[in-house]
């Protein structure tokens, strides 16, 4: 290689690192979020809180519907959204097939999640599910409500026959008797208390601590730690409206959704709407969520949850 040409190359070399980092400092000009029907999200999207906070800094906000956790995350692992919620299990599921996720920030579950029988079911205790049907969706908050479950009766996964359904398919197939009991969280739990003849067998409060979770793309949380700290204090800020707020909380969820009010408005009473950052002993309480799903064989490889968690002080 000529000298002169050689000189070239290695100039242009010694700008890539300067380009990246220029690259990796521009803000998105859009921030894709991903969301369900419930939650702060939802009344973050009817309130237009992200978008009002962001229009100053001329980045757009573009928002995308999921029926459940797994399949936001498979969309979050290619890039095709930033920013989501979901409940326990989704990103361990994730993290164990090597999705690029990253928890940034937290929140607890009290009594919008649990297990319905029909109204005139025989199941009237925890043991009484030995040997039934239990729809739920597979990765899902509520397969980790269905393992403590049956941890609470003494019972093992082998002891029922696990029906792997979607919201929008179980519910139909609860009210036509397809299955024996459903493992659901709001507003699909009110919707089958409400409308499809269940009665509450169990709250996932009563048998155990779990919490739901705001995941962020790996990549776009180390490009741009500083909108995704504004994400989740705008996040927060709205949690802490809803609080106080529940009536309208139930009118901007059936407002977003198209659900009927008197379902949002159960699901708003009971909910929990306080968001913060990831803590040791939220770590600790997901870490054994993880650890169950890898005994049962349900995950390929072990997880550290640690190892997925983000902060805001990272650089």
């Amino acid at each position: 290689m000529r000298r002169r040409s050689f000189l070239k190359l290695s100039a242009g070399a010694a700008l890539l690192p300067a380009l990246s980092r220029r690259a990796a400092a521009e803000p998105p000009t859009e921030i894709r979020i991903g969301y369900q029907k419930n939650g702060v999200l939802v009344i973050a999207r009817q309130r237009r809180a992200l978008e009002e906070h962001f229009a100053p800094q001329n980045i757009g906000v573009k928002w995308i519907e999921f029926s459940s956790g797994p399949p936001m995350l498979e969309a979050m692992n290619v890039g095709s959204i930033h920013y989501g919620a979901v409940g326990d299990s989704p990103p361990i599921f994730a993290q164990a097939a090597g999705a690029a996720i990253v928890y940034a920030a937290g929140q607890p579950i009290t009594n919008g999640q649990g297990i319905l029988v029909p109204q005139d079911s025989p199941i009237r205790t925890l043991a009484d599910l030995k040997g039934k049907r239990i729809g739920f969706t597979k990765g899902s908050s509520a397969h980790n409500v269905v393992l403590l479950v049956l941890a609470k009766a003494g019972l093992s996964y082998a002891d029922i026959t696990p029906v792997y359904l979607t919201p929008p398919d179980a519910g139909p197939a609860f009210a036509q008797g397809s299955i024996d009991a459903w493992s659901i969280w709001d507003p699909y739990f009110a919707i089958g208390e409400l409308k499809q003849n269940g009665r509450i067998l169990v709250n996932a409060s009563d048998v155990g601590r779990t919490h739901s979770f705001y995941i962020a793309n790996r990549e776009f949380a180390q490009r741009n730690r500083q909108i995704l700290k504004q994400i989740i204090d705008v996040t927060s800020a709205t949690a802490r409206w809803a609080e106080n707020n529940r009536s309208d909380v139930a009118q901007s969820l059936s407002a977003v959704t198209g659900i009927p009010l008197d379902i949002q408005t159960v699901a708003a009473n009971r909910s929990s709407f306080a968001v913060g950052l990831i803590t040791d002993d939220i770590v600790v309480t997901q870490q054994g969520v993880a650890d169950r799903f890898h005994q049962l064989g349900l995950i390929p490889r072990p997880i550290v949850v640690r190892d997925a968690v983000w902060t805001p002080t990272q650089a």
